[in-house]
């Protein structure tokens, strides 16, 4: 039977929209496999790891409605080596999928649709809002590389979205440093918060890539949902509490200055050369009219960098993470940064200049 028959990229796309969550060892076999269904003929794709369910509108067919789960890493690799506008027919017959372009054949397994796990998704919504994609993975790309991983503390695996009133709030840290992000959003909300799990927001931010168009968010009951470009994402989230992030942020930090921030990623860059490869720290050394980077491994060798800065205060050397530093510099896109530093074993504050809406508190560390 004649399932689908479709130029290779309208197939390609939405599945890998959607693989990106399927483990590939998995104890249920079935989960390595996506979900091919058709409905009046409009084709869907889903797949789930049983915590995130993604599902997206596939290429039009012709076939009675249907339903098949096939391997997903194989069926997007063979489509993938295929040549670019090749024809591609797929034909489901004694539980085998065969897929027909051109004088390639490829015989795939097939497992019952009917043992797919689907996810219940709540149907009561506590909250829903909706802003442009572009804003929203800019957000994201703000924080995200401060989520911890693997962490014992498994609510700090993840991301904090919170919104009250017309503000939403991204906030993620591993207990070393902390990355926030807000925007105004249009709508009115009471004040409510959930913990996304760090492999949704990384296939979150995969799927943001029409920058125009709106992704519309939904709170329900342990579960989040997003839509975006004919693509559904429902996510379990975290259950836990996350910390305070109010409390981390410093307020009284009183040594503040500007600096270029791609020439302060460059510095760090080239300094982090000679770091010691375990540890990863830098020196700080501030002086009037100077920011000094100094690198030193086992091996007695040593980087200095020096920027010229318009500072007039007191002198201070603090040590940090050096890849701590260059996270934030390579994630947030703006001209300057505005530094402000306590003393040396207080959090240092990143900033951009004339925005409230993001901050970084980065930890310091010995050396």
């Amino acid at each position: 039977m004649l399932i689908l028959q479709a130029e290779r990229d309208a197939l390609l796309k939405p599945l890998q929209a959607v693989t990106g969550i399927v483990e590939r060892r998995h104890t249920l076999p079935i989960l390595s496999n996506i979900l091919l269904e058709n409905v009046h003929g409009q084709t869907n794709i889903l797949a789930t790891d049983l915590e995130i369910q993604i599902n997206t509108s596939g290429p039009h067919s012709e076939a009675e409605d249907f339903r098949v789960t096939t391997n997903a890493k194989k069926l997007q690799d063979i489509l993938r080596a295929l040549p670019e506008g090749s024809l591609v027919a797929l034909d489901w017959a004694q539980n085998r999928l065969t897929l027909k372009a051109g004088k390639s054949r490829f015989a795939l397994q097939t497992l019952p649709a009917e043992d797919f796990p689907l996810m219940s998704v709540g149907e009561d919504v506590s909250a829903a809002f909706s802003l442009p994609q572009e804003a929203f993975k800019n957000m994201l790309s703000q924080v995200q590389y401060s989520m911890a991983v693997q962490d014992i503390r498994y609510y700090l695996n993840g991301l904090l979205m919170q919104v009250e009133g017309d503000q939403l709030r991204l906030v993620a840290t591993d207990g070393h440093r902390l990355a926030y992000s807000c925007t105004t959003i249009d709508a009115d909300l009471p004040k409510a918060e959930v913990i996304l799990p760090r492999k949704t927001v990384l296939e979150l931010f995969k799927l943001l890539n029409h920058p125009a168009e709106p992704i519309t968010v939904e709170l329900l009951n342990n579960q989040v949902r997003f839509r975006c470009n004919d693509t559904v994402i429902v996510s379990k989230v975290v259950d836990g509490k996350f910390p305070d992030f109010n409390r981390v942020i410093p307020l009284d930090n009183d040594k503040i200055f500007l600096v270029g921030r791609t020439q302060l990623l460059g510095a760090l860059e080239r300094a982090a050369i000679l770091a010691n490869e375990k540890f990863r720290g830098a020196r700080l050394l501030l002086r009037p009219g100077l920011l000094s980077v100094v690198c030193s491994n086992n091996e007695q060798e040593e980087a200095r960098e020096e920027l010229e800065i318009a500072y007039q205060g007191e002198e201070l050397e603090v040590g940090f993470n050096i890849g701590y530093l260059m996270d934030v510099l390579r994630n947030v896109h703006a001209d300057d940064m505005q530094l402000a530093f306590g003393d040396a074993n207080r959090s240092t504050l990143f900033t951009i200049p004339n925005n409230p809406n993001f901050k970084y508190i980065v930890m310091p560390m010995r050396i």
